[in-house]
This record gives structure tokens, C-alpha cells and sequence, in this order.
């Protein structure tokens, strides 16, 4: 008997979290054809492997859970570029709506990149120990950056499990430590760290008001604002901002006249269809507060508070791409960053966040008169959740 649905068709796929995110990975050449090149068939199919579009905005038809911090996919290949081992392309897939934004990377997944690198043959086994740090090469080919992984390996495999303890992820696991090499955005927009040329900016946006803004290109585009300056402590959590529809609207006002004036867009209505960047985030000095798992956060343990969000709504931790932006921010005096840190010159920084604290280390210098940063450095972990195959409608794509 025959029917009019096409079958299902199974792709090989790794379900991993990276940080304080999930993600499916995929090997390029496991993609069916038509989706091994930039396009149409290739977002189609990651929209329907996370569940999307979704009007209900629980992707319950997917993998995608529902949250900027988990509908995400990641491609990876034997690394075109020189001195590298593996190509990174990451794909931030919209909840509600039938796009796929290739703007910018995830620093989070980033930590699982090594990971699934080294366990899918994209490393050279002559550069993987038998035991001890294996260190990952990655073009991340989104902002065109390299990122070292430093990867722990045991008996010549991944060490995932282990003691290291990352804010906003529930169990322990081997620390993975995340090189961002030369972190300033000069990728397919160009432009310098700083693209007005100014460590503070006044950012005006009709109808909401004047606000300084430090608008800065390093590891993602982010829009950094004083708290105060737009009503908040820097101390909020997810449910007192994420709950609040006239707050999520004014912050995407901001992000868009913040991405013109970033030079991220021509025209106001393209911010619409540029979900993942740039980012907004507003700092605050140490104060006390109860992070989102009841934890007591002290003033005297962080330099200063960070509230980022993602995708339209309040991160539930912090982006790893965010938390480079911060660190850069914070090395370089003058900037929102810096000051509610205390203002003085420094190589790293450990801020509050929703979940509990990070520390981000940063090394910036003064050359020609311009800031540059060398690198930015955090730890994370990763691990492998699920792995085998997705499917999807044959004729889905």
C-alpha cells in the first residue's frame, strides 16, 4: 500500500552541552547533500530537527527545549585552514520563527567543539595523547577567529566526567579551558573592536531615552549599559525581567538602534531578522544577592554584575561569547565594563551573573592608539548527552 508521506531519513547527530548550553552536532559530510552547503535545505532541516517554527514556543516536535540557550546546532569538518584541526560553524535556530541566525558563534558550545573533534576523527592521532591535554585547533568559521580547546584525555579518549563545578549547570565534569585568540570582531562585518572609535558612547533611542553605552566587537557584538541608568540593580534574575513584556520590548529597541549604530545593520527593520547579534547586557558594581539555585552571591566575591540576554530574553547564567566581551571590556579603562569593576587596569575579572559567578581573563594593550586584545580565556566543561541519529521528513528540506 502506498502513501503520499515520504519516510523519515535518519543523519547522524551528537547531542552535547557546551557550558551552560545544548547543542546537536553534526559532521558536515553526514548531512544529506543538498544541506552540505550554506542554504535553504540546510536551515530547513535544522529548523525541524530543534522544532521550529514553533507558534506554542516549545519546540515540542524537536530537540530544541525551548530556550535560546538550547536551540542551537553546530557543524563541524576537517579544518580548510592552515595549522588548525576542525571547522566550526554555528547556527543559532530561531523558536518561533523559520530562520537560522549564522551571525555570530556560541562561546558555551564552543567548550564541546574539542570534544566531538577528537572523538570524530577530525584531530590527527598523532596530536592526541594518550593521557593528558590534547589541544583542539578550532576555525570558528562564523566570525573567522581561531579558539584553542585544552581537552583532558585518559586512555587515549575524551575526559568528560571530573570536579570542575561551572555556574548554571547542575553536576560536575572535567574543566575544559577556552582560548579566544584575537577576540575583536573583524569577521564578515569588519570593523574595529570599538566601531564608533569610542570607549563610551551616547546611544539614542526614540521613544525610550539616552543612555551610555559601551558598544564593543569581541567574541560577539554587545551593547553594555549601566543598570541604574535603565532602571535595574544588576542583581535580577530570569523570572523579574523575562516575565515582563514591556521590558523585553524596550531591551530590543535598544539592541537595534545599538546594532545601527554598531554599523551591524543599514536600516532599523533588519534588526528583526538578526536575532543573535548584537547582544545587550547591563553591568552594575558588587552587590549581594541570591543567584536562580538559591545560592548567597557576596559583593566582596565578584568585581562586578552582568545581566545579558539572548534571543530576546534574559540569559539564565551568561554566553561564553558575552563573558569574552566582558573580559575585553573590563582590561580596557574606560569603558561601563571597567568602571563598575572598580576602574582599574586588570587581566582578569570575576562577575555575578544569574546562576552564580565566572571568571574571564582578558590581556588588552595600547597599540597606535587603538585597544587590541590578544586573547580572552575562560574555563567551561562539556559533555555528550546522546548520541546516534535524528530524524527528520524526507521531504522537510
Amino acid at each position: 500500500m502506498s502513501t503520499p508521506f515520504p519516510a523519515q531519513i535518519k543523519i547522524p547527530a551528537t547531542y552535547m552541552r557546551g557550558g551552560t548550553s545544548k547543542g546537536i552536532f553534526f559532521k558536515l559530510d553526514d548531512l544529506p547533500a543538498a544541506a552540505q552547503t550554506p542554504g535553504a535545505a540546510r536551515d530547513k532541516i535544522l529548523l525541524r530537527v530543534l522544532g521550529s517554527p514553533d507558534p506554542y514556543g516549545k519546540q515540542i516536535d524537536g530537540l530544541g527545549n525551548a530556550s535560546s540557550s538550547t536551540s542551537k546546532a553546530v557543524i563541524l569538518s576537517k579544518s580548510a585552514e592552515p595549522a588548525h584541526d576542525a571547522d566550526h560553524l554555528f547556527g543559532q535556530v530561531s523558536i518561533d520563527k523559520p530562520f537560522v541566525d549564522w551571525s555570530g558563534n556560541c562561546g558555551n558550545l564552543t567548550a564541546a567543539v574539542g570534544a566531538f573533534a577528537i572523538s570524530n576523527g577530525l584531530v590527527d592521532a598523532a596530536r592526541i595523547p594518550s593521557d593528558g591535554l590534547c589541544t583542539v585547533r578550532i576555525w570558528q568559521a562564523n566570525i573567522r577567529k581561531t579558539i584553542i580547546a585544552h581537552v583532558q584525555i585518559t586512555g587515549g579518549q575524551v575526559q568528560e566526567t571530573g570536579d570542575f563545578e561551572l555556574d548554571g549547570v547542575t553536576f560536575p565534569a572535567a574543566e575544559v579551558q577556552i582560548e579566544f585568540l584575537d577576540p575583536a570582531d573583524d569577521g564578515e562585518e569588519g570593523g574595529a573592536m570599538f566601531p564608533t572609535g569610542n570607549l563610551v558612547d551616547e546611544l539614542e533611542v526614540p521613544g525610550i531615552g539616552t543612555f551610555s553605552a559601551t558598544l564593543i566587537n569581541a567574541g560577539i557584538p554587545t551593547i553594555f549599559l549601566n543598570a541604574a541608568d535603565i532602571g535595574y540593580q544588576g542583581t535580577e534574575l530570569q523570572e523579574h525581567i523575562n516575565s515582563d513584556e514591556q521590558a523585553l520590548a524596550k531591551f530590543e529597541t535598544i539592541r537595534a538602534y545599538g546594532a545601527l549604530k554598531m554599523g551591524l545593520i543599514a536600516d532599523i527593520s533588519e534588526a528583526a531578522a538578526r536575532q543573535h547579534t548584537p547582544k545587550v547586557a547591563f553591568v552594575a558594581a558588587p552587590q549581594d544577592y541570591v543567584s536562580s539555585s538559591g545560592k548567597p552571591v557576596a559583593a566582596a566575591d565578584v568585581d562586578l554584575l552582568v545581566r545579558a540576554l539572548s534571543m530576546g530574553k534574559l540569559h539564565h547564567a551568561m554566553m561564553g561569547t558575552a563573558a569574552v566581551a566582558i573580559g575585553t571590556a573590563a582590561a580596557i579603562p574606560g569603558t561601563l565594563v571597567n568602571l563598575a569593576a572598580g576602574g582599574n587596569e586588570r587581566e582578569a575579572v570575576r562577575f555575578g551573573h544569574p546562576s552564580g559567578t565566572l571568571r574571564v581573563g582578558a590581556q588588552a594593550k595600547l597599540e597606535n592608539g587603538e585597544w587590541k586584545v590578544t586573547k580572552a580565556i575562560m574555563s567551561r566543561s562539556a559533555r555528550v548527552i546522546m548520541e546516534g541519529f535524528v530524524r527528520v521528513p524526507g521531504d522537510c528540506f
